[in-house]
């Protein structure tokens, strides 16, 4: 039986607390390890495109897991849950550290993208569970400044550390961190979920590594090298087993992944419009940093300290448009952010000619910040739409689709860009992937404006 009728006060502070430190230093960790690459090249004498693995096999292995977040969340009580995820992710940090080789450094990766997999679409699901629907704007505020405030302060805290420790000690950092969260959630945090116990269709399980398949051949564009004709092996057999999950999951009574909450117009606008915000923030946070060194010629780490002001501005902006929402209706929240990434798009699209940093960086600010307009608005909008029995399968279809889209957004940027080469990309190309981007969000405005109107209580 659910136990959120009883968290209130200070418990439900400590609750919230808890779960939010332990998702933001999850987070962290998702971005963070990048800057650590040039330094992993050396320490284990391995190239690019294998330490690369890092980023990319964490992507495909959280994304896999998900979809199995509701499933997981109806049959173990949310403590354990929780605790197994911490301590998942402990274990394989610990594996990292201590790892004489690659291999077991890519291992050790893989158990904590488990850990962020399950985590990530679930705390957003106890959140919504635990708080009231005319509140859920300002709780889910929080979330985004969770995910905000890492994409900001992830790269900034692996510099500082890389800069008077070793590599090893960025995932110490990590490891003390969660540890520390594992004392408190013995403590802080209860079974908040309703536990319905159900089986698990391993089927639908084993056709979930279509996601991976799909990801991998979006993250080959670009690449040199790439062998084509397997690749497209890999994604015709990946969308067979996609569409088989698809089929399946409308069949069961108990499906892995209840695809049956797209048939809710409301939640399926919404579920595309966290994924157009969702686009928009990833492809300003590729492409900027390379119209910067290419385009005006300026250093990586100038062009990667470019982007925080736009980073901290969406961290600064997510709890305020979630109360925002609460209070003045979702609708009118999400015109506004929509409007901010058309204006920062429509910017860069019509007007011609090259932008100098200090004219680029308003510009991502106002993109990234129209991103906290809509992205957590448009999740909370999607789950008031849906019963309170479907709210974990709900977030899980929107975490998963927000993934595929914006891979699949920096997969377009990134042909765009390729016509030619990336390292050779022109003003030309980057104006091509401007105005592609701009259109897309028109489409964003239009789902924002067809939208109904959120009643405000009180």
């Amino acid at each position: 039986m659910s136990q959120s009728t009883t968290l209130s006060g200070r418990a439900r502070l400590w609750f919230v607390a808890t779960l939010l430190m332990g998702t933001f230093t999850m987070s962290i960790s998702q971005s963070a390890v990048s800057t650590a690459y040039p330094t992993l090249m050396r320490y284990f004498s391995i190239s690019a495109s294998t330490v690369q693995w890092l980023t990319t096999g964490f992507m495909l292995i959280m994304c896999i897991m998900m979809p199995v977040s509701p499933w997981l969340l109806s049959n173990i009580g949310f403590k354990s849950l929780f605790l197994s995820v911490l301590t998942m992710f402990d274990v394989g940090t610990l594996l990292i550290i201590l790892a004489p080789n690659f291999p077991l450094v890519l291992l050790g990766r893989a158990l904590e993208a488990i850990g962020v997999g399950i985590l990530f679409p679930s705390y957003q699901t106890v959140l919504l569970t635990i708080t009231p629907r005319d509140e859920r704007g300002g709780a889910m505020g929080l979330a985004g400044l969770v995910m905000g405030s890492a994409l900001a302060v992830g790269p900034i805290i692996s510099g500082i550390v890389l800069r008077f420790t070793t590599w090893q000690g960025l995932f110490i950092v990590f490891m003390i961190v969660i540890s520390l969260v594992i004392l408190l959630s013995l403590k802080t945090i209860i079974n908040v979920m309703s536990k319905v116990p159900s089986h698990l269709d391993w089927l639908s399980v084993i056709s979930l590594v279509g996601f991976i398949g799909v990801l991998y051949v979006v993250n080959l564009v670009g690449k040199p090298g790439v062998n084509w004709g397997t690749a497209s092996v890999i994604l015709i057999v990946s969308l067979i087993l996609l569409l088989f999950f698809g089929i399946r999951q409308l069949r069961l009574s108990e499906p892995l992944l209840d695809l049956r909450v797209f048939k809710v117009i409301q939640f399926n606008k919404s579920v595309w419009l966290t994924g157009l915000s969702y686009i928009a923030l990833i492809v300003v946070t590729i492409v900027f940093p390379l119209y910067y060194q290419i385009i005006l010629g300026v250093s990586p780490f100038i062009s990667g300290m470019a982007l925080v002001p736009g980073a901290l501005f969406l961290s600064i902006l997510n709890p305020i448009t979630g109360r925002l929402a609460d209070r003045i209706g979702f609708k009118k929240v999400l015109l506004i952010g929509m409007v901010m990434i058309l204006v920062g798009w429509g910017i860069l699209a019509l007007i011609p000619g090259k932008f100098s940093l200090w004219i680029m960086m308003p510009i991502a600010m106002l993109i990234e910040g129209g991103n906290a307009f809509v992205m957590m608005p448009a999740v909370t909008l999607g789950a008031d739409a849906l019963p309170n029995e479907k709210v974990s399968h709900g977030t899980a279809v929107i975490t998963t689709m927000r993934q595929l889209l914006g891979s699949t957004g920096v997969a377009v940027a990134t042909i765009l860009l390729s016509l030619g080469g990336v390292a050779t990309a022109t003003l030309g190309n980057f104006h091509i992937v401007f105005m592609t981007f701009f259109i897309l969000e028109i489409i964003g405005l239009g789902l924002a404006l067809s939208l109904k109107e959120k009643k405000v209580k009180g």
